[in-house]
């Protein structure tokens, strides 16, 4: 009979938050930062990161695992099925980018190359391709457009805009990205 682990405490829940937070700010300016800087940064002790996951790299799998299940949770949360295209493709990318934003070291590590979170990545991307055949199925895209380079494009598009020092609203910079996305920089017609 195989056993399911319990549920965490709402504290224990708090204290986890809290290490994969702080653990995010740290890593994100230093990559090669110790336990013991994130545990400072936390505002907990050492022994209680260890105590929570077996070693870093234990800490970085969770924060992986945390950003997929937010990028899990945004895009379903955008109803990308049933939405209307430019609404669901908005929506998604806001929310994308507010992950983004907020968990660039997480999302760089997410999408490393021969990463173990590759079928984590499929999935979105797979995802991401059903949202845009629905969007050139109502006209948004060319008919014939090559729907996994425009997929390319638009993660390629995502990352530029989670990179602009101008703008931090995930609203105007979606727009943004949806509008070169649908429009290109030519001029419109």
């Amino acid at each position: 009979m195989a056993t399911q682990e319990r549920p965490l405490r709402a504290d224990a829940e708090r204290s986890i938050r809290t290490i994969l937070e702080a653990a995010e700010k740290v890593l994100a300016v230093n990559p090669t930062a110790s336990l013991e800087q994130i545990a400072e940064t936390a505002g907990v002790a050492r022994t209680t990161i260890h105590r929570r996951f077996a070693n870093r790299q234990a800490l970085v799998d969770a924060m992986v695992r945390n950003v997929l299940d937010q990028l899990d949770a945004v895009i379903e949360s955008a109803h990308p099925e049933t939405a209307p295209p430019l609404v669901a493709l908005h929506q998604v990318t806001a929310e994308v980018l507010r992950v983004k934003l907020g968990w660039p070291f997480a999302m760089t590590e997410s999408f490393a190359p021969g990463s173990k979170w590759a079928q984590g990545q499929h999935l979105l991307v797979t995802r991401c391709l059903a949202l845009l055949a629905r969007a050139q199925s109502a006209g948004l895209l060319a008919a014939d457009a090559d729907l996994p380079w425009t997929c390319q494009v638009y993660y390629a598009l995502i990352g530029e805009a989670a990179h602009n020092t101008t703008a931090t609203d995930p609203h105007e910079l979606a727009t943004k990205v949806i509008d070169t996305l649908l429009h290109g920089a030519g001029p419109r017609s």
